[in-house]
């Protein structure tokens, strides 16, 4: 837990993660505007990223030789990685000081000039560049799931959080579908919708967000040193309670990161598949997220535990790869759709239970920095994911990611097993 310096009289926050009494949330009843705009924020966000998902490969091919495709594919999902990792802790702070509402809007704002100028492209360094300006702004989603801690009881935030994929989840449906249609008018038209849907999403939250964060619960001042990413992350890692529970988290991230990166290429490579059944895949999984989370976690909250659920969707992520691996290995396509609902199903459920935990772990003064630092902890996966699997995919052959993923989630579940974790965090 990060040591607060705002604390008058020398008062310190405790390493306990028992649930805490004075939580500020916990008899208050949920602002339905604020739920209704977290909620629309999420769904547009995930449409916006995700539409522009089946047309990257087509959108870097003029650039760079066939041989070198899916590594710079690769690359442009790494440095928007690398930029949300070094921006996210500094943005949490930032929205702790100042509050939630100016940080969302500039970092809408700022990300969809990065959707636009990718599709006007022109040359690489213009897609890199529109990467990095979308990176350094996205950092908007931990200070979301800030936002949600801020107004919701922290005994429900776990269904909260759940609502919140679910939404995502409809945007990954609407976006890919929209994506490989759009794709037909041009391949840079996706991006350009990206751009106005968020512009869109920026103008809902300026005329109908309210501030989350009160005056009387915000940080006194920031250190310049609080807004570096590795100050940060250090601080993050130091507490024994978060630690195993972010490094079970990131060996998950880095294969997920991965396959993110190099899934659109894997098609193509593989199936010869176009940007519509690129879409249309990707909108299958948006179907299957939202049934997930709308229809299976609530019976799953009355039976099991976090730890439980998160479990659960580890061990289907692990099936998820093996059978993609499969589908590469004998070059049958349905294969690969089972994999992806396989993988999405875990991947819907885990991230809700991860999210809980991790919000319940923090005082209200500290959600935008836990958030923020696990943001940039996600982060980091997706910078190394893409590499290591863009790396592994042409020296490896087109299943090695998914190999890889298998491996990887093997070994959170072995750092999960270990008894000290029952004893630092309710996980």
């Amino acid at each position: 837990m990060f040591k607060s310096k705002n604390r008058s009289r020398g008062e310190s926050r405790s390493a306990s993660v028992q649930p805490r009494a004075a939580d500020k949330t916990a008899n208050v009843s949920v602002d339905r505007k604020a739920l209704l705009f977290g909620l629309a924020s999420v769904f547009l966000c995930g449409m916006g990223f995700s539409i522009m998902m089946p047309v990257i490969p087509f959108l870097v091919l003029p650039y760079t030789d066939p041989g070198n495709q899916a590594i710079m594919v690769t690359l442009l999902t790494s440095v928007y990685a690398l930029c949300v990792f070094a921006a996210a802790p500094g943005i949490g702070a930032l929205s702790d000081r100042y509050g939630r509402r100016p940080l969302l809007l500039i970092c809408l704002a700022v990300s969809a000039i990065g959707y636009a100028l990718f599709g006007m492209g022109g040359a690489l360094w213009v897609l890199f560049a529109g990467r990095i300006l979308e990176g350094l702004a996205g950092g908007v989603i931990g200070t979301l799931f800030a936002y949600f801690a801020d107004t919701i009881p922290g005994d429900q935030r776990t269904r909260y959080f759940g609502w919140m994929g679910a939404m995502v989840g409809a945007g990954t449906l609407i976006g890919p579908s929209l994506g490989g249609l759009l794709a037909n008018f041009g391949y840079a038209v996706p991006m350009y919708a990206a751009a106005v849907v968020t512009l869109c999403n920026a103008a809902f939250g300026f005329f109908f967000m309210k501030e989350s964060l009160d005056k009387n619960r915000r940080s006194e001042r920031i250190a310049v040193a609080e807004l570096n990413p590795l100050r940060q992350l250090a601080a993050l890692l130091s507490a024994p309670k978060l630690k195993r529970l972010l490094i079970a988290a990131f060996l998950l991230w880095v294969p997920n990161g991965s396959l993110q990166a190099i899934f659109s290429q894997f098609t193509i490579d593989a199936f010869h598949w176009d940007p519509v059944r690129i879409g249309l895949l990707f909108s299958i999984m948006g179907i299957q997220d939202i049934l997930s989370q709308g229809l299976i976690m609530p019976q799953l909250l009355k039976k099991l535990g976090d730890r439980q659920i998160a479990r659960l969707g580890m061990g289907a992520e692990i099936v998820g790869y093996g059978l993609i691996a499969a589908s590469a290995w004998f070059s049958m396509y349905p294969l690969l759709i089972c994999g992806m609902l396989a993988f999405g199903f875990g991947d819907s459920i885990f991230g809700p239970a991860f999210n809980g935990m991790l919000s319940k772990a923090a005082d209200a003064s500290e959600q935008g920095r836990i958030q923020g630092g696990s943001q940039s902890v996600q982060a980091l996966a997706r910078m190394i994911g893409p590499i290591a699997g863009g790396q592994a995919y042409v020296l490896l052959g087109h299943a090695a990611p998914a190999v890889m993923g298998m491996l990887l989630i093997a070994a959170a579940f072995v750092v999960l097993r270990r008894k000290q974790l029952a004893k630092r965090v309710a996980f």
